[in-house]
């Protein structure tokens, strides 16, 4: 259970993040998907991560140290809103470095709305991230909008979506920010991967 959540720090180049010593979990997804309010529903702390009703409010790679043990990563969107190309292009080589050179990097948290249909963004972005060895969970936000068999509908016709990329389905969360729906699992599934990390050092 997450009991103590601080933030660290904001960088633009994985190279100066903190030390790999710990491990971490990044959290990324489009525009507007719910990110900030999940970081703070996880955290049980609704000003850690800034929420703002403008997307694209997330520019930096943010570091949060969870329990003195572990860190949750805050990562600029994809799939921009309004923005220019060159800032576009900036943040994209942030991310894509930041993934992939980040050896303390245990899961990637690609997060998905719910009450959409598959989003080509998506299916973009996590297929670059099976190309390039990057551990991704699914997570599915804004649980809360449409009903149980609703949402469970979309989930899967998002994961028949990605049958073409994995030759299994990534393992997946359902959540809601409102609700607190999925808080212990998701928590729960980062205390587990964080002790394991330990256990092999």
């Amino acid at each position: 259970m997450i009991k103590k959540a601080t933030f660290l720090t904001s960088n633009s180049d994985f190279r100066k993040c903190p030390s790999a010593h710990k491990p971490e979990f990044a959290f990324i997804g489009r525009s507007n998907v719910g990110k900030s309010s999940l970081i703070n529903m996880l955290t049980n702390n609704k000003g850690l991560a800034k929420i703002s009703g403008k997307p694209g409010k997330t520019q930096l790679i943010n570091h949060f140290e969870i329990n003195d043990k572990w860190y949750i990563v805050d990562l600029p969107g994809y799939g921009f809103a309004q923005v220019s190309k060159t800032l576009k292009a900036d943040w994209e080589k942030m991310i894509k470095g930041y993934l992939t050179n980040r050896e303390n990097l245990e899961a990637t948290f690609v997060l998905i709305d719910s009450r959409l249909d598959p989003q080509k963004k998506d299916l973009d972005f996590i297929l670059w991230c099976a190309q390039n060895a990057v551990p991704i969970v699914l997570v599915f936000t804004k649980a809360d909008k449409l009903s149980v068999s609703k949402v469970k509908g979309n989930v899967q016709k998002f994961l028949k979506a990605s049958n073409t990329i994995f030759e299994e389905a990534p393992l997946y969360f359902v959540t809601s920010s409102s609700t607190a729906v999925g808080r212990e699992e998701l928590s729960g599934f980062m205390e587990e991967l964080s002790e394991e990390f330990y256990a092999q050092q």
